[in-house]
């Protein structure tokens, strides 16, 4: 009978030795997970973050790993901190049970000024050298205010079909203008505002990629650019006097038909015919009556510049 209760003795002190060591292994093993540091999901640094901010989270702020931002084996790639900050207080929630937001964030009731602090860090130079002096920088606009970084890599600025979208949203006035019947192929997805403009700045008028109104069009326009043995002064001036670039109800972006836009520079006093009236009703007048169908252009083709050897003041300038 003591035989058997030593027995159990021993049996019962061996279940507990286990059970102890089973107890000890789980809590070291509880306390190794605890100190395990979490695993980084996209970027660099980004588990105290991702392990709130996961794929349920909304926005999708992990689509960020699809953009140029994403790009892991660029070291030049930020990180989470790099935009929003340290952000240490925002990681625990204070007494009350509320969260303070990050250092920075990306809304309307934060500082352009602020925002742009993170872009212009590592944006700086070429494209961007005139942005402090820039039209959008001085009236508060944010860089976020038209890119969006956590785009599953599609950001509607830098596409031609979706830009005007985001630029319509402030130019109101040009979106009704590229409705006109003249206008161009911006609504069609074949241009976009930064082929003329440079949303960041420049040095030139109106935000324009190039020094003048005049070299922005002769990159496309090569044939108007010159020089002529007559030039047209008007042309060699500013396009935009005679055009509106963003649209007009005239054919080729004019701002008037003709000859109505040439007798604002040119009167009748120096040529052969009478001058043109705008038809605003019926009428016998023959000065009405010989703006019809009429057009500076019938006879003078070469509006822009002619190498003709005619050299006589009006009549043989700017034809073939």
């Amino acid at each position: 009978m003591s035989h058997r209760k030593h027995f159990f003795a021993i049996m019962l002190q061996g279940l507990v030795m286990a059970l102890g060591i089973a107890l000890v292994s789980q809590v070291a093993m509880a306390q190794e997970a605890v100190k395990a540091p979490p695993k980084d999901l996209v970027l660099k640094g980004d588990a105290k973050c991702t392990r709130c901010h996961d794929e349920s989270d909304e926005p999708k702020v992990l689509s960020i790993g699809k953009t140029k931002h994403g790009t892991v084996a660029d070291g030049r790639t930020p990180t989470c901190t790099s935009c929003h900050g340290e952000s240490g207080a925002h990681l625990n929630k204070t007494p009350d049970g509320k969260r303070p937001t990050p250092d920075r964030v990306f809304k309307k009731t934060t500082p352009a000024e602020v925002q742009n602090e993170a872009c212009t860090s590592c944006h700086k130079g070429g494209n961007r050298m005139f942005w402090d002096t820039s039209t959008h920088k001085n009236r508060g606009v944010a860089c976020a205010s038209c890119h969006d970084v956590h785009n599953n890599g599609h950001d509607k600025v830098r596409d031609k079909h979706t830009q005007t979208e985001v630029c319509y949203t402030c130019h109101k006035e040009q979106r009704a203008q590229m409705s006109r019947p003249s206008h161009h192929p911006v609504p069609e997805g074949k241009m976009a505002c930064s082929d003329c403009h440079n949303p960041h700045g420049s040095a030139a008028p109106k935000q324009l990629k190039k020094d003048s109104v005049n070299e922005t069009c002769y990159e496309c326009h090569m044939e108007k650019r010159g020089p002529f043995v007559h030039n047209h002064q008007p042309v060699t001036e500013d396009c935009s006097i005679c055009h509106n670039p963003h649209g007009t109800t005239a054919q080729t972006l004019l701002k008037q038909r003709m000859p109505l836009l040439c007798q604002n520079c040119h009167n009748a006093s120096s040529h052969r015919t009478q001058a043109m009236q705008q038809l605003s009703g019926r009428s016998t007048s023959s000065g009405a009556i010989a703006s019809m169908a009429r057009g500076c252009l019938n006879c003078h083709t070469n509006i822009h510049g002619s190498n003709s050897t005619t050299s006589s003041s009006t009549g043989g300038r700017f034809r073939q």
